[in-house]
């Protein structure tokens, strides 16, 4: 599904829960997936004792891949121009993040219509883990 210009407007916003109670296999997994296996996020003991951390904590690229899935899923495949993030908190195992893209600006890049988003994951108590920016193409 594939956003209209006609249907949106500055203000709109979306909202969607991208992942209820993260567990340590999900971030486990990402590590495999990623090929980054820092012990931070994968060994509980050397993230407490050694780095001291209450535990291990998911990697900041699992929070924005989540939270451009988010994206994705509302405004279509193949629709991002352009997707930047900061991140602001760490995620904990049992962490429910919730995405919100806002529209700040609807313009055109080279004559067709986009929409330019802000775009803010916060967890289960309201924390900003994670802000940016996105860029959508949109149909007319």
């Amino acid at each position: 599904m594939a956003l209209n210009a006609s249907d949106l407007k500055v203000g709109d916003r979306h909202s969607q829960v991208v992942v209820a109670d993260l567990s340590r296999t999900q971030i486990v997994q990402y590590a495999g997936a990623s090929g980054d296996y820092n012990p931070l996020h994968t060994d509980e003991r050397f993230a407490r004792e050694a780095a001291g951390y209450p535990g291990v904590f998911a990697h900041g690229m699992l929070t924005m891949g989540m939270t451009g899935r988010m994206l994705t899923d509302w405004v279509g495949d193949g629709r991002l121009l352009s997707f930047g993030v900061r991140f602001t908190s760490q995620v904990w195992p049992g962490d429910t993040l919730t995405t919100t893209a806002t529209v700040r600006e609807i313009t055109e890049r080279d004559g067709e219509p986009v929409a330019e988003l802000d775009v803010v994951t916060v967890n289960q108590d309201g924390v900003t883990v994670v802000s940016g920016t996105a860029v959508a193409r949109l149909d007319v």
